[in-house]
């Protein structure tokens, strides 16, 4: 080796990289491996979640797109079961009404035609004039971004929390909120009543960092007991 010669620098892949995040941000989730891993964490800590993905098999990535369609789709899919949600948010990208622009041209009739209710055309519009900055919460704590989102008439916590998890790949957030997950977590872990958010909170603190994990787990395992699906 030469004077000049450089020690060659161990750096991070790509994947590494990508699935690190920030500090602010925490681990993201990017792909199978990342799911596969948070399981195994997840299965080693609890011997019931072990129970769960043995019989749920290989857990769904799950990961959307970011931006406005993905919200407004969330919004679509409030209070109303998964197959009517997918059939009103087919309706609206077929008449192109899954961008801001659009949104705020539409009209009622053109919005109820789709299939939405006067309150989520209320939502719908409220989200199209927010002018979200999608990249800078690419970048927020998850926190930040729930609190951002949230802002927004129409985006409840659960909408922020699901966006986070699936269009953001946070690796440690949860739905509390989630009926599927709750009524999931009392048949796995043995309790007499569904869990309250408050007290899905409190439980959902022992599965960190893998909480999106976790709740994919739950939502997989609730599919299987309840032979429906949870979530969208």
């Amino acid at each position: 080796m030469t004077g000049n010669a450089k020690t060659p620098i161990d750096r991070p892949s790509d994947d590494e990289i990508l699935t690190e995040g920030s500090p602010e941000v925490g681990r993201i989730i990017v792909g199978p491996a990342c799911v596969q891993e948070g399981a195994d964490w997840l299965a080693a800590q609890d011997p019931r979640f072990a129970e769960a993905i043995a019989l749920c098999g290989p857990l769904p990535l799950r990961r959307k797109p970011e931006g406005f369609g993905e919200l407004l789709s969330a919004i679509v899919s409030q209070q109303v079961s998964v197959a009517s949600a997918n059939a009103i948010w087919g309706r609206m990208v077929d008449a192109g009404l899954d961008q801001p622009s659009a949104i705020a041209a539409a009209s009622d009739d053109d919005l109820r035609a789709a299939g939405l209710s006067r309150q989520k055309m209320r939502y719908a519009r409220a989200l199209a004039a927010a002018g979200i900055d999608f990249d800078a919460l690419r970048h927020a704590p998850t926190e930040d971004v729930i609190a951002r989102l949230t802002e927004v008439s129409g985006i409840g916590t659960w909408t922020a929390e699901i966006y986070a998890m699936f269009s953001l790949g946070r690796a440690d957030v949860f739905a509390h909120g989630d009926l599927a997950l709750q009524e999931a977590a009392r048949v796995l872990l043995g309790l007499e009543t569904r869990p309250t958010p408050a007290k899905m909170r409190k439980i959902a603190e022992a599965w960190s960092p893998w909480r999106s994990v976790a709740a994919r787990v739950l939502w997989a395992y609730y599919r299987v007991a309840k032979d429906r699906e949870g979530i969208r």
